[in-house]
């Protein structure tokens, strides 16, 4: 049976006793209805692994002490930041979600033309947080020690000019080159449309802010999609899907 593994912010270290948060309690003792003796792993961003044991379990709380930590090398060799035109509902969850997965190291919302999506700024920080929980929890599941940021709401504009990355890609139809032609990056920066698509000024702009035009093969995918199969195919290139990058 899998130890659960749970996101537990603060400082940890092997022989401390601690409380666990209100969200892990919340798992713990009323979703898995856990025990005193029963195992677990916690981590907190640092990118260790920190294993316990649970002393305690009432219903609104619960403490555990950690018994051992271990260094986790999971990230991947290549950094990539997503500006991903922000979308409605369950469309952005499953890119934020999938992204995180598949080793994103940072997201940025971006408001574009066609965005159908409008959100005062108070909103646009509870969807932020509501996006960074998503990325938490992808990362309880998937094993990642380190917890992407979910950045501030950005205009599509001045995330093309302030963004930094050795290659920079926006996903259009027409690809400058295949992504084999390029010299393996450490970095790379990814901008997504919305669900309908990006203008040609759009496109044009962030050319000229450095991007280059990429297509992931001849059919047309939806704005969830695209960062799902672009993040495959880099990781498999020059991350760690299929092993070490290349030199």
């Amino acid at each position: 049976m899998r130890i659960p593994r749970f996101y537990q912010p603060g400082y940890l270290q092997p022989g401390q006793t601690l409380s666990l948060s209100d969200e892990v309690v919340q798992h713990v003792s009323r979703a898995l209805r856990m025990r005193a003796g029963d195992q677990i792993e916690l981590f907190n961003g640092d990118g260790h692994n920190y294993s316990g044991r649970l002393i305690a379990v009432e219903k609104r709380s619960a403490q555990v002490l950690i018994e051992s930590a271990e260094a986790v090398a999971m990230e991947s060799p290549l950094r990539v930041h997503i500006g991903q035109s922000v979308s409605r509902g369950e469309r952005m969850d499953y890119a934020v979600q999938k992204a995180t997965e598949l080793g994103m190291d940072q997201l940025t919302p971006l408001l574009s033309e066609r965005c159908e999506v409008k959100l005062n700024a108070e909103r646009q920080q509870k969807r932020q947080q509501h996006w960074q929980q998503i990325v938490t929890s992808a990362c309880e599941q998937s094993g990642r020690c380190r917890v992407p940021p979910v950045n501030a709401f950005q205009s599509l504009t001045d995330w093309c000019q302030q963004v930094d990355a050795e290659l920079k890609f926006v996903l259009h139809h027409h690809s400058a080159a295949p992504l084999g032609a390029y010299t393996a990056p450490e970095s790379v920066a990814l901008l997504i449309g919305p669900e309908g698509g990006l203008s040609e000024a759009e496109v044009a702009m962030a050319i000229s802010h450095g991007f280059k035009p990429l297509a992931l093969g001849p059919r047309v995918m939806r704005t969830e999609t695209a960062p799902v199969a672009a993040q495959a195919v880099m990781h498999y290139l020059w991350g760690d899907i299929a092993g070490p990058a290349a030199d």
